[in-house]
C-alpha cells in the first residue's frame, strides 16, 4: 500500500487563520478490508466552509478534530478494490480530505460516487457540477424561486457558486448582477459568465457607495439575492430590496474570523416583509440529482464555462486555503495532487 501524505488540524486559530495552523504528515496507508476501495486523488477542493470549521465553536456542523486530516472534497480515481459495485479505473467524487490518498467504505451510503468525465472534466465535479454548484442551484431555484425578467444578485460573484449561479439564472430569464473584487473579475463576469452586470466591491468600498451602485445597476430593484459575504455588502443589497424579495444565506465570510458582524438597518426585514433563509446544501441530498443533471447540461453546452486557480501538490493547500479567504483565487480554487 502507498505512502501517504496528509494536512492535518495542528492548532485552532486565534483570529485569522494561519499556514502554522496546519502540518503535514505521513502515514501508511492501510490494507483494504472486504467492501472498502482505495482511491488516489487527483484533485483536492478549498471551500470557505472549511475556515468556519477550524473554530471550536457552534455551528451547524461539529469543528474539525485537532490532529485529524483536514475536511476536504476530493476527486479522483480508485486504485484497488474490494467492493463489487468499484473497479480500478473508476473516477469518484468524495470527500476524502487533505490528503493523497483515502480508503473508503464504499458500503456506506453518500460516501463515494461514480463520475462520467465524457463531456465534464473530473475537476469540475468540485465546482459547477458539485457541492459549490448545487448550492447555487439550491438558493436560487427553491429559496429564492425567480421569476422570468426578475433582477437577482449574488456576491462572490465569479467563485464556483456564483459562477454557477448566473448560468442557473439567466436560463430562467433573470436580469443577473454580481459583486465582486477586482476589475479583471468583473469583466469575466460579464464577459464569459454572462451577468448583465458585475460591481467591483473594491472600488464601492463602503455601505453608501456600493449601494448607489447597485441603485443603477438594478434600477427595478433587488428581487433576490444570494449571499456568500456578509458585512457592509449585505447592508448595501437590502437597502436596494423590493417589497417581498428573497435572500438566500449561504456564507457570512466576513465573520469568519470571529469579528461580529451586525446589520446597520434590520428594520428593512420587516418594511420590505423579506424572506431571508439560511441553508447547509448537505441537508437537502434528495435535490442533487435535478441539481446535477441541469448543472452537466449547462457546462457540456457551453454555457457555463467555469474558471479554474489551482494550486500544485498537497502542501501548497493551506496558503492556496488562505489566499481563497482573502479572494486572491479566481474561479474554483483546487489542489492538484497527481
Amino acid at each position: 500500500m502507498p505512502q501517504n501524505q496528509q494536512i492535518v488540524l495542528d492548532n485552532r486559530p486565534q483570529g485569522e487563520a494561519t499556514v502554522s495552523n496546519f502540518k503535514l504528515v505521513q502515514s501508511e496507508t492501510p490494507a483494504l478490508q472486504d467492501g472498502q476501495v482505495l482511491v488516489q486523488h487527483h484533485y483536492l477542493s478549498l471551500d470557505p466552509y472549511m475556515r468556519g470549521r477550524m473554530n471550536d465553536g457552534k455551528s451547524y456542523a461539529q469543528p474539525q478534530p485537532l490532529g485529524q486530516v483536514m475536511i476536504g472534497g476530493t476527486v479522483g480515481e480508485v486504485v484497488e478494490s474490494r467492493h463489487p459495485r468499484y473497479a480500478v479505473g473508476d473516477k469518484v467524487v468524495g470527500m476524502g480530505g487533505w490528503q493523497q490518498y483515502s480508503v473508503v467504505d464504499a458500503n456506506t451510503p453518500g460516501t463515494l460516487r461514480k463520475v462520467d468525465t465524457t463531456h465534464v472534466p473530473l475537476s469540475h465535479y468540485l465546482g459547477a457540477v458539485g457541492m459549490p454548484g448545487v448550492t447555487a442551484w439550491y438558493g436560487l431555484v427553491k429559496i429564492i424561486n425567480p421569476q422570468a425578467g426578475e433582477t437577482v444578485v449574488v456576491s462572490a460573484a465569479t467563485g464556483a457558486v456564483g459562477s454557477a449561479y448566473a448560468a442557473v439564472a439567466k436560463a430562467r430569464g433573470c436580469r443577473v448582477v454580481g459583486i465582486a473584487g477586482g476589475p479583471d473579475k468583473c469583466a469575466y463576469a460579464v464577459n464569459e459568465l454572462g451577468f448583465d452586470v458585475c460591481l467591483d466591491y473594491k472600488v464601492h468600498t463602503d455601505v453608501k457607495s456600493l449601494s448607489q451602485a447597485l441603485k443603477e445597476a438594478c434600477p427595478d430593484g433587488i428581487d433576490g439575492y444570494f449571499e456568500n459575504v456578509g458585512g457592509y455588502i449585505l447592508d448595501a443589497v437590502l437597502l436596494r430590496t423590493n417589497a417581498f424579495a428573497r435572500i438566500a444565506v449561504c456564507g457570512m465570510i466576513a465573520g469568519y474570523d470571529g469579528k461580529p458582524m451586525p446589520l446597520s438597518n434590520p428594520a428593512l426585514i420587516l418594511i420590505n416583509r423579506l424572506k431571508v433563509q439560511g441553508f447547509i446544501v448537505g441537508e437537502h441530498m434528495e435535490v442533487w440529482p435535478e441539481a446535477l443533471a441541469e448543472l452537466g447540461g449547462l457546462v457540456a453546452s457551453g454555457k457555463l464555462r467555469p474558471r479554474e486557480s489551482v494550486a500544485q501538490g498537497l502542501a501548497a493547500a493551506p496558503e492556496a486555503f488562505l489566499g481563497l479567504l482573502k479572494g486572491k483565487n479566481f474561479g474554483k480554487q483546487l489542489v492538484k495532487l497527481i
